[in-house]
């Protein structure tokens, strides 16, 4: 399953055209379905990507990663991270660090820039990404093999 990834939907648009691509069978789910989804053990592991990875295993991604990791952990549920040892940054100790991006209100009060669905004048907070803290990640993934958090610095150097 993919989530759709509000609000600009990447995760509908992006991910299960790849998915696809790659003869993946995927289904589309919204955000708030992870929960339930889990509830009802219709998932089993989680998978998601990440922008950035810090020393620690830290993982900035885009927002609502680190909900759903809460959620996995809850659930008893594994939840790796699969990216490119390119997006591990040694510079960085911590996720404390990472600066995250607000974006345009837009994207929020409006469907694909073009239909307005808030009140005029409500008030907007539309951060990209958030961080998953390391201790809620069972591992990550990487063309150098997969390690638990606390391994990632050893093995990227």
């Amino acid at each position: 399953m993919a989530g759709e990834t509000r609000p600009v939907l990447q995760g509908s648009r992006l991910t299960a055209w790849e998915l696809m691509q790659d003869g993946i069978p995927v289904t589309v789910i919204t955000d708030n379905m992870v929960g339930a989804l889990m509830q009802q053990e219709k998932i089993h592991v989680c998978v998601v990507g990440a922008d950035r990875i810090t020393a620690n295993g830290d993982v900035a991604n885009k927002i609502g990663t680190y909900s759903v990791a809460v959620l996995a952990r809850a659930h008893g549920i594994p939840f790796y991270v699969a990216a490119p040892s390119s997006t591990v940054d040694l510079s960085m100790a911590s996720g404390d660090q990472i600066p995250i991006e607000q974006r345009d209100t837009r994207e929020v009060t409006y469907v694909r820039g073009e239909t307005h669905i808030a009140p005029q004048g409500v008030s907007v907070l539309n951060p990209a990404f958030d961080v998953t803290p390391a201790r809620l990640i069972t591992g990550i993934i990487t063309e150098k093999g997969v390690f638990a958090p606390g391994e990632l610095a050893a093995h990227m150097t």
